[in-house]
């Protein structure tokens, strides 16, 4: 099996499994959420090491192996992007299976089990025209501080939403233009859905303007931007003259839980 149809494979698995898990009365809550991420976890884990025994797995929910920082194939996974979400029986959540070659995210599975999607790198769809007044995709659960005054200076509406993944698949779908986010994010956050916008011919950097590196030594990959090529250029124009922008996050901010959503969520 080739990496894209493992990848596709082993994403729509462990949806299908959280899938059975949401609908069962065993858990609820925190507790809900913290069984389907393991679950999820272990079923991809467990693909990889019989399928992919050599390549080295970075994943939000397993201890970090050194050992990946040798090795030039490294699967990046989330196991469940939008535990919130999940927890509260929305649809925006997704399982990301990404795999970064020598730091580039080069493949990425996607799937958001709630809605019956799949999406795959080696399968993009054709990007829709960018048409309309311009649409800010944004965190629901964390929106980045002061995210208003980018969305002011681009005169774009603020839509927000769950996963990562979700988001990209809102903007091949033509939902919103561009993505923009600063703060908590780690690299299993976003290298399965960057490796399927930029497949999709969508840009994708840092919120600097820098490429995207993956595999590196720590596990934060703390801001992103995402954007369809017909307004890359004003993006890029308003985060210039906007920044320095806070970008990291400072100690005890909390992770994603199954705790109510927050008040601007």
């Amino acid at each position: 099996m080739d990496d894209e149809n493992l990848a596709a494979l082993i994403a729509d698995t462990a949806g299908r499994v959280l899938q059975v898990l949401a609908a069962s009365e065993l858990w609820a809550g925190a507790a809900k959420g913290g069984a389907a991420d393991r679950l999820s976890n272990q079923v991809i884990l467990e693909a990889l090491r019989t399928h992919r025994p050599e390549d080295a797995i970075l994943s939000e929910e397993s201890s970090d192996d050194p050992m990946r920082l040798g090795r030039r194939r490294v699967w990046i996974i989330d196991p469940l992007d939008g535990t919130r979400e999940y927890c509260d029986g929305r649809d925006d959540w997704a399982v990301q299976v990404g795999l970064a070659v020598g730091g580039v995210a080069e493949i990425g599975a996607v799937a958001v089990p709630a809605r019956n999607a799949l999406w795959r790198s080696d399968r993009p769809p054709t990007l829709p025209p960018s048409s309309g007044r311009l649409r800010l995709l944004v965190s629901r659960s964390h929106p980045p501080a002061g995210i208003g005054r980018i969305a002011a200076a681009l005169n774009a509406d603020i839509v927000p939403m769950g996963s990562v993944g979700v988001k990209v698949s809102a903007l091949l779908e033509g939902v919103g233009q561009v993505y923009v986010h600063y703060g908590s994010l780690f690299q299993w956050d976003s290298c399965a859905p960057v490796a399927l916008a930029r497949a999709a011919g969508l840009d994708t950097s840092r919120l600097s303007g820098e490429a995207l590196a993956y595999n590196g030594p720590g596990t934060a990959l703390p801001d992103l931007v995402i954007s369809h090529p017909a307004v890359t250029a004003e993006v890029r124009a308003v985060l210039d003259r906007l920044l320095p922008l806070e970008t990291t996050d400072g100690p005890g901010v909390a992770r994603l839980s199954c705790s109510p959503p927050d008040i601007n969520g």
